[in-house]
């Protein structure tokens, strides 16, 4: 039985992430800039029906006023639908624990928090928080999550009680008062040692705080990146069966987000395929609704499938062997990291030649960042992915001859879309790559999966190759990009 919370928590919520390969209708260039993210946002919440809007504050130049223009700009729509009630605006933060050349960025954005709140009073003529919440990514510790709550009500709100000298008035009597009185800080766990110990971070996060529920995002993209497609399904599904209990043991709702985009490799959520990842996942109550998705389909498949997503119920999550996944993991991505460093030069090189989608660069990857194999060092994600597929080397395949029969028997049963997810990927596969690592050439012939080939993917896809060997660049981009047309998602 849902409480009263679950009204509130936003099911679907879209995100920045550029994974798309073509443009939305209301943007002129090839690069989505600030302005267009506002009515980006206004797009996702009134016209696709997603009820949560996440704001990127990383590497980008931060708009304070993101509140007060979509009250200006849309005010019929935001009327009817009330920003911070009936859809969300989520800020993700940037985090000072990692992301040194960001940090104050941090500061900024929650001083910007009490002058949306007042924006939003004089638009309803009540009292109404329009954002309450942010996203604290590379969550590794919950130092980290208290640092950003404590700042915000001792910093920002607090000091509204001081005065400025003996007998003086407040900061509040000055300027007014400052609200929200407080902030929910939602982690966001991207790297194996902090997704395996989620629940006992958020635990400590949760200890003496009066807190009716908690938002805990995992994610999906960075794992697979880092560990592989495999590990990264694992790491989520033990992370969720933990936060699940963790729930039960403090007696607090835990409403898990996750983080999945078009590609199999990084969640395989598109509209065709919510209902499998719905399978999948049934304990998490929000999905990430990213750019291709959104842009790479029709609007009207877009809106059916989100109002899927937004009318399930969320369910229990999966039970599986903590311990035989940890093994799976631990050879599996040994085997996936081993690979990846033979394919780190063509990765980086086709890297370069992939467009960007978005007027900024989304937080340093923790691959790149703070985890290398042998000195390698990787693009994002959603460039990873794309690299990837454009020379027919679907990620997901990689590391796969590490896995036993009994594995695969095991993984079967707890990862619910296995086979799906590996035909779908395989589809773009092409066998003819001179860049196939050689220990998966027997594997690929003997995996027990039937799929079709795109046989014009798989063409671009040569194309791609034969031009990295020919260093033929202009040719690259050209055949990447009609790849990625095929794909309906650029990575």
């Amino acid at each position: 039985m849902e409480n009263s919370f679950e009204k509130k928590i936003p099911k679907c919520m879209s995100t920045q992430h550029p994974d798309n390969v073509n443009m939305p209708f209301f943007v002129e260039n090839t690069v989505l800039g600030g302005e267009d993210e506002i009515q980006e946002a206004y797009y996702a919440l009134s016209h696709l029906g997603c009820d949560e809007q996440m704001w990127d504050c990383e590497g980008k130049e931060v708009d304070n006023f993101v509140v007060k223009k979509l009250l200006t700009k849309y005010s019929t729509f935001f009327k009817k639908n009330k920003l911070g009630k009936d859809v969300l605006l989520t800020l993700r933060v940037p985090n000072p624990t990692v992301e040194k050349a960001e940090a104050k960025i941090l500061l900024e954005t929650l001083e910007s928090i009490p002058r949306s709140f007042d924006a939003a009073k004089l638009f309803y003529g009540h009292e109404i928080a329009p954002i309450f919440e942010v996203i604290l990514p590379m969550t590794t510790s919950s130092k980290c999550i208290d640092r950003v709550y404590s700042y915000y009500n001792e910093f920002v709100v607090g000091k509204q009680h001081k005065s400025f000298r003996t007998s003086d008035i407040t900061i509040a009597e000055w300027i007014g008062e400052f609200k929200p009185k407080n902030i929910n800080v939602i982690p966001l766990f991207e790297d194996m040692p902090q997704m395996l110990g989620a629940d006992i971070i958020t635990k400590e996060y949760l200890h003496n705080k009066k807190i009716d529920y908690q938002r805990v995002f995992l994610a999906r993209s960075d794992p697979a990146l880092n560990y592989g497609l495999i590990s990264a399904v694992l790491l989520n599904k033990i992370a969720l069966q933990k936060l699940q209990k963790l729930s039960f043991d403090v007696g607090i709702k835990i409403y898990p987000i996750i983080g999945v985009g078009s590609a199999p490799f990084r969640g395989n959520l598109r509209p065709q395929t919510v209902e499998q990842v719905m399978r999948e996942y049934p304990s998490v109550h929000t999905f990430t609704i990213q750019s291709a998705f959104k842009y790479d389909n029709p609007p009207d498949m877009v809106r059916a499938a989100v109002k899927k997503l937004w009318e399930r119920k969320t369910g229990d999550a999966h039970q599986l062997d903590e311990k035989k996944c940890l093994e799976i993991i631990a050879k599996y991505s040994r085997e996936y990291q081993k690979q990846i460093v033979e394919l780190a030069p063509v990765i980086n090189a086709i890297a370069k030649q992939i467009p960007s989608r978005r007027k900024r660069i989304l937080h340093i990857g923790l691959f790149g960042y703070s985890r290398q194999v042998k000195g390698v060092k990787l693009p994002r994600a959603i460039k990873f992915t794309s690299a990837l597929y454009s020379i027919g080397l679907p990620p997901e395949i990689l590391g796969l001859n590490a896995l036993s029969e009994d594995d695969i028997k095991y993984l079967k049963q707890v990862y619910v879309n296995f086979d799906n997810d590996l035909r779908d990927s395989l589809r773009y596969f092409n066998p003819k790559s001179k860049f196939l690592p050689n220990v998966l050439k027997k594997t690929l012939k003997e995996i027990p999966i039937e799929f079709d080939t795109d046989r014009q993917h798989q063409e671009n896809a040569q194309a791609v190759e034969n031009a990295v060997l020919k260093n033929n660049t202009r040719q690259i981009k050209e055949y990447i990009m009609q790849a990625a047309y095929l794909r309906k998602f650029l990575g």
